[in-house]
């Protein structure tokens, strides 16, 4: 998201957290800090392989609530993420405002999990997408039965070319750490730019 009048729009569709992506080569990258910020959701921000400082500065700039890790960043690092924000945002608001972690596993095969266990512990969330070599996603569905094949205790959202159509089957999902659905390129009428009424009736129907 990065136009001020699609976030006011898309903010009253009833969803929970709204994304923002800070990757260079994406199509839906943030160059300008939007005119306009949400107030009803949780503000996300979209990293891939940042330096810490990096993500740190675009945290108080954007007032984030959550940090979405998209590349290959290991356990360790998501553990001195959490300890450097948490330390900035002591410094500098007077508290430890918290902000939580989603690492992103793109999932192929039920071994694609035995990486994700590594990462317990280190973040609240994770979010399991269709594999690419595209950094960001590849707008394509997954086998979405490997879900089976999970066992953490983490929570999970679920992306990957979720769209429309989709609604009946993701309702059927039942598996007990699913929190959320990732809505993105299937609910766009270009990158970075959402259809708002297509996404507030998914979520009406969804709910």
């Amino acid at each position: 998201m990065r136009d001020a009048e699609n976030i006011r729009k898309v903010e009253q569709t009833g969803i929970d957290w709204m994304g923002f992506i800070f990757y260079p080569k994406s199509s839906r990258n943030i160059t300008e800090k939007p005119q306009y910020l949400p107030t009803s959701q949780r503000r996300i921000g979209l990293f891939v392989n940042e330096p810490i400082e990096t993500i740190k500065d675009k945290v108080f700039e954007y007032e984030l609530d959550g940090i979405q890790l998209h590349g290959q960043e290991s356990p360790q690092f998501c553990v001195e993420l959490s300890r450097t924000i948490g330390k900035a945002m002591f410094e500098q608001l007077g508290y430890p405002k918290p902000i939580f972690l989603i690492k992103a596993f793109n999932i192929s095969d039920a071994s694609d999990f035995e990486k994700v266990s590594e990462y317990d512990g280190t973040c609240q969330y994770y979010l399991f997408d269709t594999k690419s070599d595209k950094v960001g996603g590849s707008g394509k569905t997954w086998d979405w039965s490997l879900l089976e094949h999970y066992k953490g205790y983490a929570p999970f959202l679920l992306s990957g070319g979720i769209g429309p159509e989709h609604l009946e089957s993701v309702k059927q999902l039942k598996h007990p750490r699913l929190i959320g659905i990732d809505l993105n390129s299937r609910f766009e009428i270009t990158p970075a730019m959402k259809d708002s009424e297509l996404i507030g009736k998914f979520v009406q129907e969804l709910r």
